[in-house]
């Protein structure tokens, strides 16, 4: 499970165990107030990794699945100057099989579309 954590600017991954419930949290920083979380491979490998709208940073964070539990620390993706990304889905929009980034920008009423160049 992900959860974007805006009061404290990090993004919560609660690893399955299996049996119904989950392990303690591990957390990691983003951008200013993330809003919104979703996972897709982005580099291929097979994992899943953790894609953020970080609303007050005006951009796009993806944290790669280093494959034990953890991810690494956040790459981030300009959506623009006060653009206020609020909502993320990854799609693989230009048919190359590579999942690309769709970023609704709620202060530019704007969409934005990251391609994915992994």
């Amino acid at each position: 499970m992900i959860v974007a954590n805006y009061g404290s600017n990090t993004a919560s991954v609660l690893l399955n165990i299996g049996n119904g419930t989950f392990a303690a949290q591990k957390t990691y920083s983003t951008g200013t107030e993330p809003v919104e979380v979703t996972a897709a491979d982005v580099n291929g490998d097979g994992k899943p990794d953790i894609i953020v709208a970080n609303y007050g940073s005006n951009n796009v964070g993806v944290f790669l699945n280093i494959g034990n539990g953890t991810f690494s620390a956040q790459a981030t993706y300009s959506t623009g100057s006060s653009s206020g990304p609020y909502y993320v889905a990854a799609a693989d929009v230009n048919d190359d099989n590579k999942p690309d980034i769709i970023v609704a920008n709620y202060g530019s009423n704007t969409i934005g579309v990251l391609l994915n160049h992994c």
